[in-house]
């Protein structure tokens, strides 16, 4: 797979507004991939990171929401013990 991290990437939203992520980090969970995504203009202060299924179609990529609520959990979960083994 091609290294598509520190890019950013320029989607559109579901009211046709063009927003433009940073891709921070790709994490794996279960054999499936998931793009860690900032959004580059904040409306806040806070810097709210997105998780997003990262599914590769030939040569592009492309972002999925994750709908269920187990999955996003374990995905979560596991983002967090990578921020704890970062923090010791």
């Amino acid at each position: 797979m091609a290294d598509i991290k520190d890019q950013l990437i320029e989607t559109v939203d579901e009211n046709g507004n063009k927003v433009t992520f940073e891709l921070l980090d790709i994490v794996s969970v279960d054999d499936i991939e998931y793009a860690l995504l900032l959004p580059r203009e904040q409306e806040n202060e806070e810097d709210e990171v997105l998780v997003m299924r990262l599914k590769k179609q030939g040569e592009d990529y492309s972002f999925e929401a994750i709908e269920d609520d187990e999955e996003f959990n374990k995905v979560a979960q596991y983002i967090e013990e990578l921020e704890d083994e970062i923090d010791e």
